[in-house]
């Protein structure tokens, strides 16, 4: 099978059209009815008239008397009027039919009991005072809905109180959704207990396009995972056709690889419209159309295939319902750093976002398409358009919400280094405080005390070692944060040292084994406290850098130097011991440090900065870093320091 490479990319806008020409706003599933009880949310096919009146019958609007209005004329104060039940006047109840020749009711508080069977009156009553005549709220023929109506809860109400038990609906859009790639295995096989081998992949993706349909209103059904066969898919392809589908989706195989069937079959079945968009994530989609139904062959990684979902199916599944998708919530935000992007791409970069300030910042996270971590820990999505190189700190750029803004209110943005007592801080607060939410940023120590002068979080995570002194962080915060009052608290005290593989199968004893030949490092990015440690440890032992292999190769967290030295794309990292002991490496201690929050001092009064103070405190959350192994919060929540910026 020959390579189909991208020969003739569309933008994002163009591929749109194309898709959208074909399947534009006429495009719609087929009618159906259904019980007025299973309607919630359904979009009605049909205008829909009513088939009775409500009220089908003059009632009394009120408690009180039903009384003939013209036989009320020229009664007040001074000229009241007994009426004798029975004869003049009857009893009613709220809603109870208005018994002829009564037209009027009077309120029970308005009637004077006199005697036995007489009352008296002291007002007239006009025609249909206090009653609800017969079609008030509904009139039998009238149009309660038009088509293309979305039926909402107390539609269905209107529907029954005028006659209708069924209506006609849009079918709910069919999406089959066909899962490929032969290294792929279902989440129940591995629930079952069986280990995954080398090269299996969990298969996910059919999950959660399986959700983002039911999310629009659809109903999918996911095919069996189909091998990277070429016979296979096409046959997967022609059943999903034939069958009652109204969209369908082939996940994976859409890129250029030799093994990516889906552009042939889908030339080879029908036509295919676009191949490749000027997306990031998600530019090796494939539109087109077999038969008169769409197919989009879906990236198979996990956000491209989302993006992509949201760019293409997504309107697509509203249009077949009858209606336009709803429109987007945005929020104008400021990045947390400069954002670099490629010209010719429109980027979708996933960010947290959280009001710093009279501001919302927002901290882009991991650009990786097969990272689908950088969708659940996202707030928002900023589109970078193609024609831009990047987005400065200092632009004002919009930001579609994937979280309610209410929630932005209680966020606590962190912007530092790394530590894993931050995730266990984000769960422990969401345990005792519910509306509070935690984001990190992960840019080291350096970066966390340069973002926090500049105001785009509320806190710093920093474990800056003063080499001339031996303490921490301090002159760092002096140096670096002029300008703004902060109050340093401790956090806790950690092991730092050197991962390596399990049983250690190079023999390293240390710091000073870096600069062995068969040694490959990995090392932390500049202005993190681990890479300052680094380096003050090589200058005692008088070891240059350039004599390590891999001192340029840098990650952003210890969990990741972690995951380079479990895979053997190093031999050693320096990071935590905590990071070691979760991935199952061995470790060589070489210093206990201190890891502290710098906190600006004007948000430290707010309710949810007390809550993380709160918490740090807490026996439960010193208890859960201790678990973590190789830290001792013991002083957790102490404040070290109050500096002044001035």
């Amino acid at each position: 099978m020959k390579r189909q490479v991208y020969l003739a990319m569309k933008s994002l806008e163009e591929a749109r059209e194309i898709f959208q020409s074909r399947f534009g706003p006429e495009t719609r599933a087929p009618m159906e009815t259904v019980k007025v009880d299973d309607a919630l949310h359904r979009v009605t096919a049909q205008p829909v008239f009513a088939k009775r009146s409500a009220p089908a019958y003059h009632s009394s609007a009120m408690d009180g008397i039903a009384v003939v209005s013209a036989q009320t004329h020229g009664i007040t104060e001074r000229n009241p009027k007994i009426l004798v039940m029975g004869r003049d006047a009857v009893w009613v109840n709220t809603g109870q039919p208005l018994p002829a020749p009564f037209d009027a009711v009077i309120m029970i508080e308005k009637v004077h009991q006199v005697d036995g069977d007489r009352v008296e009156i002291r007002a007239p009553a006009y025609p249909w005072q206090n009653v609800r005549k017969v079609g008030e709220d509904i009139v039998a023929t009238e149009l309660l809905f038009p088509q293309n109506h979305r039926l909402r809860a107390f539609d269905l109400g209107g529907l029954v109180s005028a006659g209708l038990s069924w209506v006609q609906v849009w079918k709910r859009p069919e999406v089959a959704i066909i899962p490929t790639g032969s290294e792929l295995v279902t989440h129940d096989q591995i629930s079952e207990g069986i280990p995954l081998e080398t090269g299996q992949i969990i298969e996910y993706n059919s999950l959660v396009l399986a959700g983002l349909v039911r999310e629009c209103g659809g109903r999918p059904v996911v095919y069996p995972i189909v091998p990277d066969k070429e016979q296979d898919i096409r046959a997967a392809l022609a059943a999903a056709v034939d069958s009652t589908a109204d969209v369908i989706i082939v996940n994976a195989g859409s890129s250029a690889g030799t093994r990516d069937y889906t552009y042939h079959m889908v030339e080879e079945l029908g036509e295919v419209l676009v191949h490749g968009v000027a997306m990031m994530p998600g530019k090796p989609t494939i539109l087109g159309q077999v038969r008169g139904k769409p197919v989009v062959g879906n990236p198979g990684y996990a956000v491209s295939s989302a993006l992509s979902f949201d760019q293409f199916i997504r309107p697509l599944v509203y249009t077949l319902q009858g209606c336009a998708p709803p429109s987007p919530r945005t929020l104008q935000v400021y990045p947390t750093r400069d954002i670099p992007s490629k010209l010719g791409i429109e980027e979708f970069l996933r960010v947290n976002i959280g009001k710093v300030g009279s501001r919302y910042v927002a901290t882009p996270l991991g650009r990786a398409a097969g990272s689908i971590t950088t969708l659940t820990k996202a707030e928002g999505i900023i589109r970078i358009p193609a024609l831009v190189e990047g987005i400065p700190q200092n632009k004002r750029i919009e930001a579609e919400l994937l979280v309610d803004e209410e929630d932005l209110l209680n966020t606590l943005v962190i912007i530092g280094s790394h530590d894993i007592t931050l995730d266990i801080l984000g769960d422990e607060i969401r345990r005792t405080h519910h509306t509070v939410r935690v984001t990190s940023g992960n840019v080291g120590s350096l970066g966390g005390l340069l973002a926090l002068r500049k105001g785009t979080c509320h806190m710093s995570g920093s474990h800056l070692l003063d080499v001339d002194t031996g303490k921490y962080n301090i002159s760092y915060i002096q140096k670096y944060v002029k300008g703004v009052d902060v109050t340093v608290f401790h956090l806790t005290l950690r092991d730092q040292g050197v991962m390596v593989a399990k049983g250690n199968p190079k023999g390293i004893k240390g710091i000073e084994d870096l600069v062995r030949n068969e040694v490959t490092f990995v090392n932390r990015q500049r202005g993190s406290g681990t890479r300052v440690l680094l380096d003050y440890k090589l200058d005692q032992l008088k070891i240059p850098s350039t004599s390590i292999t891999g001192y340029d190769h840098e990650e952003f967290t210890h969990l990741a130097v972690a995951v380079d030295v479990l895979s053997g794309a190093a031999d050693c990292g320096m990071g935590i011991y905590a990071a070691a002991k979760a991935l199952n490496l061995d470790f060589i201690p070489v210093e206990r440090e201190q890891y502290d929050l710098v906190i600006r001092s004007d948000v430290l009064e707010s309710p949810t900065v007390q809550a993380l103070v709160r918490t740090i405190r807490s026996r439960h959350f010193r208890d859960r870093v201790t678990e973590l192994g190789g830290y001792n919060p013991a002083k957790s929540g102490e404040v070290l320091m109050e500096i002044k910026g001035g």
